[in-house]
Protein backbone atom coordinates (compact mmCIF):
# COMPACT_ATOMS: atom_id res chain seq x y z
CA UNK A 1 0.00 0.00 0.00
CA UNK A 2 1.33 3.64 -1.57
CA UNK A 3 0.97 6.30 1.49
CA UNK A 4 2.24 9.78 2.06
CA UNK A 5 4.79 9.72 5.33
CA UNK A 6 3.82 10.72 8.07
CA UNK A 7 5.63 14.21 8.89
CA UNK A 8 7.37 13.83 11.86
CA UNK A 9 8.86 10.36 10.05
CA UNK A 10 9.63 12.03 7.27
CA UNK A 11 11.55 14.79 9.40
CA UNK A 12 13.74 12.58 10.82
CA UNK A 13 14.76 11.08 7.00
CA UNK A 14 15.55 14.03 5.87
CA UNK A 15 17.57 15.35 8.81
CA UNK A 16 19.39 12.24 8.54
CA UNK A 17 20.13 12.94 5.04
CA UNK A 18 21.75 16.49 6.25
CA UNK A 19 23.08 15.91 9.50
CA UNK A 20 25.47 12.68 9.39
CA UNK A 21 27.30 13.18 12.90
CA UNK A 22 28.14 16.03 14.68
CA UNK A 23 30.19 17.35 12.53
CA UNK A 24 27.77 18.52 10.11
CA UNK A 25 25.94 20.51 13.42
CA UNK A 26 28.92 22.43 14.21
CA UNK A 27 29.68 23.21 10.44
CA UNK A 28 26.13 24.40 9.90
CA UNK A 29 26.42 26.15 13.02
CA UNK A 30 29.70 27.62 12.78
CA UNK A 31 28.66 28.85 8.34
CA UNK A 32 25.11 30.48 10.13
CA UNK A 33 27.65 32.35 12.43
CA UNK A 34 30.13 33.32 9.57
CA UNK A 35 26.90 34.29 7.32
CA UNK A 36 25.84 36.68 10.26
CA UNK A 37 29.07 38.65 10.44
CA UNK A 38 30.87 37.53 13.50
CA UNK A 39 34.49 38.58 14.15
CA UNK A 40 34.43 36.04 17.32
CA UNK A 41 33.27 32.55 17.30
CA UNK A 42 33.84 30.05 20.39
CA UNK A 43 32.97 26.36 19.89
CA UNK A 44 32.60 24.15 22.44
CA UNK A 45 32.21 20.27 22.61
CA UNK A 46 31.93 17.03 25.16
CA UNK A 47 31.97 13.57 24.36
CA UNK A 48 32.89 14.53 20.73
CA UNK A 49 29.76 16.55 20.32
CA UNK A 50 27.47 13.55 20.97
CA UNK A 51 25.99 15.06 24.33
CA UNK A 52 26.99 18.68 23.99
CA UNK A 53 27.90 21.03 21.01
CA UNK A 54 27.74 25.19 21.76
CA UNK A 55 28.75 27.67 19.04
CA UNK A 56 28.54 31.36 20.61
CA UNK A 57 28.76 34.27 17.98
CA UNK A 58 28.55 37.89 18.51
CA UNK A 59 27.21 38.60 14.86
CA UNK A 60 24.09 40.29 14.51
CA UNK A 61 21.21 37.69 15.97
CA UNK A 62 17.78 36.31 15.13
CA UNK A 63 14.87 38.83 15.06
CA UNK A 64 12.52 37.62 18.16
CA UNK A 65 9.86 37.52 16.13
CA UNK A 66 11.74 35.18 13.24
CA UNK A 67 13.28 32.79 15.65
CA UNK A 68 10.93 30.13 15.85
CA UNK A 69 10.37 30.40 11.94
CA UNK A 70 14.58 29.78 11.18
CA UNK A 71 13.71 26.36 12.67
CA UNK A 72 10.99 25.04 10.03
CA UNK A 73 12.28 23.18 7.18
CA UNK A 74 13.18 25.51 4.10
CA UNK A 75 13.34 28.81 5.81
CA UNK A 76 15.82 30.95 4.85
CA UNK A 77 16.56 34.71 4.34
CA UNK A 78 19.08 34.24 1.55
CA UNK A 79 17.08 32.95 -1.43
CA UNK A 80 13.82 34.75 -2.44
CA UNK A 81 13.71 33.75 -6.13
CA UNK A 82 15.01 31.02 -8.42
CA UNK A 83 17.88 33.17 -10.03
CA UNK A 84 19.30 34.22 -6.78
CA UNK A 85 20.56 30.51 -6.92
CA UNK A 86 23.09 32.18 -9.62
CA UNK A 87 24.36 34.19 -6.89
CA UNK A 88 25.10 32.78 -3.94
CA UNK A 89 27.16 34.30 -1.21
CA UNK A 90 26.74 33.02 1.84
CA UNK A 91 27.43 29.76 3.03
CA UNK A 92 24.32 28.34 4.37
CA UNK A 93 21.16 29.36 2.33
CA UNK A 94 18.83 26.29 1.61
CA UNK A 95 16.98 26.53 4.70
CA UNK A 96 17.23 22.55 5.84
CA UNK A 97 19.77 22.45 8.33
CA UNK A 98 18.59 24.03 11.81
CA UNK A 99 15.33 22.06 11.06
CA UNK A 100 17.32 18.85 10.62
CA UNK A 101 19.27 19.84 13.90
CA UNK A 102 16.39 20.25 16.01
CA UNK A 103 14.66 17.16 14.60
CA UNK A 104 17.39 15.11 16.03
CA UNK A 105 18.52 16.30 19.19
CA UNK A 106 17.61 18.88 22.29
CA UNK A 107 18.18 22.27 21.15
CA UNK A 108 18.18 25.72 22.63
CA UNK A 109 19.50 28.70 20.98
CA UNK A 110 19.83 32.43 22.64
CA UNK A 111 19.77 35.49 20.13
CA UNK A 112 19.49 39.33 20.33
CA UNK A 113 20.09 41.91 17.70
CA UNK A 114 21.09 45.01 18.36
CA UNK A 115 18.62 47.17 18.45
CA UNK A 116 16.68 45.23 20.96
CA UNK A 117 17.01 45.42 24.82
CA UNK A 118 16.61 41.83 25.58
CA UNK A 119 17.09 38.65 23.69
CA UNK A 120 15.41 35.99 23.05
CA UNK A 121 15.36 31.93 24.71
CA UNK A 122 14.18 29.10 22.77
CA UNK A 123 14.40 25.40 23.71
CA UNK A 124 13.28 22.92 21.19
CA UNK A 125 13.13 18.99 21.73
CA UNK A 126 12.80 16.75 18.59
CA UNK A 127 11.72 19.55 16.37
CA UNK A 128 8.84 20.99 18.78
CA UNK A 129 8.87 23.99 20.57
CA UNK A 130 9.07 23.46 23.85
CA UNK A 131 9.22 26.87 25.82
CA UNK A 132 10.17 30.74 24.30
CA UNK A 133 11.00 33.70 26.55
CA UNK A 134 13.19 36.77 27.04
CA UNK A 135 16.29 36.47 28.00
CA UNK A 136 19.87 39.34 28.88
CA UNK A 137 22.52 38.50 26.41
CA UNK A 138 25.08 40.14 24.49
CA UNK A 139 24.10 40.70 20.91
CA UNK A 140 24.72 37.52 18.77
CA UNK A 141 23.83 33.94 18.95
CA UNK A 142 24.40 30.86 21.01
CA UNK A 143 23.15 27.51 19.76
CA UNK A 144 23.09 24.63 22.50
CA UNK A 145 22.95 21.23 20.61
CA UNK A 146 22.84 18.30 22.99
CA UNK A 147 21.80 14.17 22.95
CA UNK A 148 22.78 14.11 18.96
CA UNK A 149 20.48 11.25 17.47
CA UNK A 150 18.66 11.12 20.98
CA UNK A 151 15.40 9.61 19.38
CA UNK A 152 16.79 8.23 16.48
CA UNK A 153 18.51 5.54 18.18
CA UNK A 154 19.70 3.66 14.61
CA UNK A 155 21.15 6.78 13.70
CA UNK A 156 23.14 7.11 17.00
CA UNK A 157 24.86 3.35 16.99
CA UNK A 158 26.58 4.43 13.75
CA UNK A 159 28.83 7.36 15.09
CA UNK A 160 32.08 6.76 16.07
CA UNK A 161 34.26 7.07 19.02
CA UNK A 162 34.84 10.18 20.74
CA UNK A 163 37.76 10.72 19.75
CA UNK A 164 37.28 10.00 16.16
CA UNK A 165 34.51 12.17 16.35
CA UNK A 166 36.08 15.12 17.86
CA UNK A 167 38.73 14.87 15.52
CA UNK A 168 37.21 15.68 12.61
CA UNK A 169 35.92 18.50 13.98
CA UNK A 170 38.83 19.74 15.37
CA UNK A 171 40.39 19.22 11.55
CA UNK A 172 37.45 20.77 10.05
CA UNK A 173 37.83 24.06 12.04
CA UNK A 174 41.35 24.03 11.56
CA UNK A 175 40.91 24.62 7.82
CA UNK A 176 37.56 27.13 8.23
CA UNK A 177 39.65 28.90 10.24
CA UNK A 178 42.34 29.59 7.94
CA UNK A 179 39.74 31.18 5.57
CA UNK A 180 38.35 33.42 7.89
CA UNK A 181 41.58 34.79 9.18
CA UNK A 182 40.05 37.65 10.24
CA UNK A 183 37.45 36.38 12.84
CA UNK A 184 38.84 34.99 16.20
CA UNK A 185 38.44 31.20 16.56
CA UNK A 186 38.33 29.40 19.85
CA UNK A 187 37.53 25.58 20.18
CA UNK A 188 37.13 24.17 23.50
CA UNK A 189 36.96 20.71 23.48
CA UNK A 190 35.74 18.36 27.03
CA UNK A 191 37.17 21.92 28.69
CA UNK A 192 40.21 21.93 27.08
CA UNK A 193 41.26 25.04 24.96
CA UNK A 194 42.78 22.96 21.45
CA UNK A 195 42.60 26.20 18.72
CA UNK A 196 42.71 29.77 19.13
CA UNK A 197 43.74 31.81 16.15
CA UNK A 198 43.88 35.72 16.70
CA UNK A 199 41.72 36.83 14.43
CA UNK A 200 43.57 39.97 12.94
CA UNK A 201 43.32 38.45 9.27
CA UNK A 202 47.57 37.34 8.26
CA UNK A 203 46.77 34.14 6.85
CA UNK A 204 50.19 32.87 6.90
CA UNK A 205 50.15 33.55 10.35
CA UNK A 206 46.98 32.07 11.36
CA UNK A 207 48.09 29.13 9.01
CA UNK A 208 51.14 28.65 11.29
CA UNK A 209 49.78 29.07 14.30
CA UNK A 210 47.33 26.29 13.58
CA UNK A 211 50.08 23.87 11.67
CA UNK A 212 53.29 25.24 13.47
CA UNK A 213 55.13 22.45 11.39
CA UNK A 214 54.16 24.83 8.36
CA UNK A 215 57.01 27.47 8.40
CA UNK A 216 58.56 27.41 4.79
CA UNK A 217 55.49 28.13 2.46
CA UNK A 218 56.22 29.97 -0.76
CA UNK A 219 53.18 32.50 -1.81
CA UNK A 220 51.43 31.91 -4.74
CA UNK A 221 48.93 34.28 -7.00
CA UNK A 222 47.59 33.63 -10.37
CA UNK A 223 44.01 34.37 -12.34
CA UNK A 224 41.49 34.04 -9.18
CA UNK A 225 43.61 32.13 -7.07
CA UNK A 226 45.93 32.40 -4.30
CA UNK A 227 47.57 30.89 -1.61
CA UNK A 228 50.47 28.96 0.24
CA UNK A 229 52.62 26.34 -0.96
CA UNK A 230 55.37 24.11 -0.16
CA UNK A 231 58.35 23.80 -1.99
CA UNK A 232 59.29 20.44 -3.91
CA UNK A 233 61.17 19.06 -1.49
CA UNK A 234 58.55 19.60 1.34
CA UNK A 235 55.80 17.48 0.79
CA UNK A 236 53.23 14.76 3.22
CA UNK A 237 52.43 11.14 2.92
CA UNK A 238 49.36 12.40 2.41
CA UNK A 239 47.03 14.59 1.30
CA UNK A 240 46.07 16.58 4.07
CA UNK A 241 47.84 19.44 3.74
CA UNK A 242 46.17 20.40 0.88
CA UNK A 243 43.55 22.36 1.74
CA UNK A 244 41.23 24.16 -0.81
CA UNK A 245 38.63 26.55 -0.42
CA UNK A 246 36.19 28.05 -3.42
CA UNK A 247 34.17 31.41 -2.55
CA UNK A 248 35.32 30.75 1.16
CA UNK A 249 33.62 27.04 1.34
CA UNK A 250 36.26 24.48 2.01
CA UNK A 251 35.79 21.97 -0.72
CA UNK A 252 37.43 18.85 -2.03
CA UNK A 253 38.18 19.11 -6.53
CA UNK A 254 39.83 17.09 -8.04
CA UNK A 255 40.18 19.81 -10.81
CA UNK A 256 41.88 21.75 -8.07
CA UNK A 257 43.91 18.85 -7.46
CA UNK A 258 45.15 18.12 -11.12
CA UNK A 259 46.06 21.54 -11.63
CA UNK A 260 48.67 20.80 -8.92
CA UNK A 261 50.09 17.83 -9.99
CA UNK A 262 50.63 19.48 -13.75
CA UNK A 263 52.01 22.37 -11.70
CA UNK A 264 54.85 20.87 -9.88
CA UNK A 265 55.74 18.50 -12.51
CA UNK A 266 58.37 15.90 -12.30
CA UNK A 267 60.03 17.99 -9.55
CA UNK A 268 58.15 15.89 -7.21
CA UNK A 269 59.61 13.06 -6.69
CA UNK A 270 57.49 11.14 -3.71
CA UNK A 271 54.84 12.19 -1.34
CA UNK A 272 52.20 14.95 -1.80
CA UNK A 273 53.26 19.09 -1.64
CA UNK A 274 51.62 21.46 1.17
CA UNK A 275 48.88 23.36 -1.01
CA UNK A 276 46.42 25.95 0.88
CA UNK A 277 44.79 27.56 -1.70
CA UNK A 278 42.13 30.10 -2.62
CA UNK A 279 39.80 30.55 -5.84
CA UNK A 280 37.53 33.20 -6.13
CA UNK A 281 35.11 32.64 -9.28
CA UNK A 282 31.70 34.43 -9.88
CA UNK A 283 29.05 32.99 -8.57
CA UNK A 284 27.50 32.35 -11.40
CA UNK A 285 29.65 29.90 -12.88
CA UNK A 286 29.78 26.91 -10.42
CA UNK A 287 27.27 24.81 -8.76
CA UNK A 288 27.59 24.64 -4.73
CA UNK A 289 24.12 22.35 -4.62
CA UNK A 290 25.38 19.48 -5.67
CA UNK A 291 26.22 17.65 -2.78
CA UNK A 292 23.98 17.28 1.09
CA UNK A 293 26.49 18.84 2.99
CA UNK A 294 28.19 21.31 0.29
CA UNK A 295 31.61 19.34 0.31
CA UNK A 296 32.41 19.79 -3.45
CA UNK A 297 31.36 22.14 -6.40
CA UNK A 298 30.72 21.86 -10.24
CA UNK A 299 32.76 24.21 -12.33
CA UNK A 300 31.43 25.77 -15.34
CA UNK A 301 35.32 26.11 -17.72
CA UNK A 302 36.91 22.92 -14.99
CA UNK A 303 40.01 23.42 -17.79
CA UNK A 304 40.72 27.45 -17.21
CA UNK A 305 40.31 26.69 -12.90
CA UNK A 306 43.08 23.50 -13.44
CA UNK A 307 45.53 25.87 -15.83
CA UNK A 308 45.04 28.87 -13.30
CA UNK A 309 46.26 26.39 -10.67
CA UNK A 310 49.23 24.92 -12.20
CA UNK A 311 50.31 28.49 -13.85
CA UNK A 312 50.50 30.05 -10.53
CA UNK A 313 51.86 26.86 -9.07
CA UNK A 314 55.01 27.37 -12.10
CA UNK A 315 55.55 31.03 -11.27
CA UNK A 316 55.89 30.50 -7.57
CA UNK A 317 58.13 27.49 -7.98
CA UNK A 318 60.10 30.18 -10.34
CA UNK A 319 60.16 33.01 -8.50
CA UNK A 320 61.23 31.02 -5.30
CA UNK A 321 64.30 28.71 -7.03
CA UNK A 322 65.33 32.26 -8.56
CA UNK A 323 65.78 34.19 -5.50
CA UNK A 324 67.83 31.46 -4.50
CA UNK A 325 69.93 31.56 -7.67
CA UNK A 326 72.95 33.43 -8.44
CA UNK A 327 71.97 36.67 -10.15
CA UNK A 328 73.51 36.31 -13.25
CA UNK A 329 71.69 32.81 -13.64
CA UNK A 330 67.78 33.90 -12.60
CA UNK A 331 67.31 34.72 -16.82
CA UNK A 332 68.33 31.05 -17.56
CA UNK A 333 66.07 30.15 -14.77
CA UNK A 334 63.25 31.56 -16.77
CA UNK A 335 63.80 30.60 -19.51
CA UNK A 336 64.20 27.21 -18.44
CA UNK A 337 60.74 27.47 -16.74
CA UNK A 338 59.10 28.35 -20.00
CA UNK A 339 60.39 26.34 -22.89
CA UNK A 340 59.09 23.16 -24.15
CA UNK A 341 59.88 19.76 -24.90
CA UNK A 342 59.85 20.38 -28.58
CA UNK A 343 62.09 23.22 -28.42
CA UNK A 344 64.30 21.75 -26.14
CA UNK A 345 64.63 19.08 -29.09
CA UNK A 346 65.29 21.66 -31.60
CA UNK A 347 68.04 23.39 -29.81
CA UNK A 348 69.89 20.11 -28.93
CA UNK A 349 69.32 19.52 -32.80
CA UNK A 350 70.81 23.17 -33.68
CA UNK A 351 73.71 22.35 -31.01
CA UNK A 352 74.88 19.14 -32.55
CA UNK A 353 75.11 20.84 -36.26
CA UNK A 354 77.30 23.41 -34.76
CA UNK A 355 79.74 21.15 -33.28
Amino acid sequence: MIRILDEFIADKIAAGEVIERPLSIVKELIENSIDAGSSQIVIEIKNGGKSYIRVTDNGSGIVSDEIELAFERHATGKISKLSDLDHINTLGFRGEALASITAISRLTVYSKTADSELGTKLKMQGGTTVSIEKTGMNTGTTMVVEDVFYNTPARRKFMKSDAAEATVIIDMIQKIAIYYSHIAFRLINNKQTVIATPGTGDILTTIQSIYPSYRELIEIHGDYVHGFISDPGSTKSNKRGQIFFVNGRYISSSTIEKGIIKGYGDRIFSGHPICILFIEVNPETIDVNIHPNKKEVRFDDEVAVSSAVCEAVIHALASSQAMSEPKDSIAMLADKKITTPEADFKASQKELKGR
